[in-house]
């Protein structure tokens, strides 16, 4: 399938949005929840599998396979231009970190990501499956046996949290680096598991047990903010029973202030 060749602007710093814009009949496609805004000569249109409608009927139900398996939702959102000017739709990210412009064409024309990097891409780009080669890679590295796989010569367009660093990795270079950070990488990277090496360091160094490593040649990109590191500080700092619970504050926990603060924040049971 032909790829649209789409323009597009990256606004804001911490919580992004791209905005695309679409000339007379070209479209984007998007996971759903993601589009943010879109003018109204946009036609919207959920279809079954991952938006390429290749091979029929038989195409479709293989990518709507692909994509329940990954774990995302078995429809896309495709957005079609339908007017005869210049028409704009942007994609919103799910939480702080950056949206990443892959061109698929100058990447070789595939990237393996996280399961949940993909945002929105120009139609024709292709959402498929990438299996971890080795039992290790795919019971400890972060993301399973499984990642999503973007292939044709398009823009794509995936998230990460916090700060991106991306790194080119001659033949022969390793770089180790904590499951969860991995974002992407070209099929020429190595992705393998490494064990830290030392019980205590397992057990007590806070960074688990293993470790990816991740061997050249090719392109690695890596977020300094996992989804999961940020879920489970929050989970962390949140009231486990319930009611509120006083920040910074010495007398939050006993005493006059905690009672006080239980009473106004109205968890006394009647």
């Amino acid at each position: 399938m032909a790829m649209d060749v789409i323009d597009y602007e990256i606004r804001g710093a911490e919580m992004q949005f791209v905005e695309i814009e679409l000339d007379p009949g070209e479209a984007a496609i998007g996971e759903a929840g993601s589009m943010m805004f879109m003018d109204a000569g946009i036609a919207m249109d959920t279809v079954f599998g991952d938006g390429t409608q290749q091979g029929g009927l038989f195409g479709r139900l293989l990518g709507a396979g692909k994509r329940l398996v990954t774990g995302e939702s078995l429809f896309t959102t495709v957005y079609v231009n339908n007017a005869s000017g210049k028409q704009r739709v942007a994609f919103a990210a799910p939480y702080p970190g950056k949206i990443l412009p892959m061109d698929l064409r100058q990447l070789g024309g595939t990237l393996i990501c996280q399961k949940d990097a993909f945002l929105c891409a120009a139609r024709g780009v292709a959402l498929g499956i990438a299996f971890q080669r080795r039992l290790g890679a795919g019971f400890f590295g972060g993301e399973g046996f499984i990642m999503q796989k973007l292939d044709g010569d398009g823009l794509a367009f995936v998230h990460a949290g916090g700060t991106v660093v991306r790194r080119e990795l001659q033949p022969g270079q390793a770089l180790l680096v904590d499951t969860g950070c991995v974002v992407a990488y070209t099929p020429s990277v190595d992705f393998d598991i490494q064990y830290v090496g030392k019980v205590k360091t397992a057990l007590f160094g806070g960074e688990g047990v293993f470790f990816a490593r991740l061997a050249g040649p090719g392109t690695v990109w890596l977020q300094s903010l996992p989804f999961s590191r940020l879920a489970s500080r929050v989970f962390a700092a949140a009231p486990q029973r319930g009611g509120s619970r006083e920040e910074g504050s010495v007398l939050g926990g006993f005493g006059a202030g905690g009672l006080l603060g239980t009473v106004l924040g109205g968890d006394n049971d009647d």
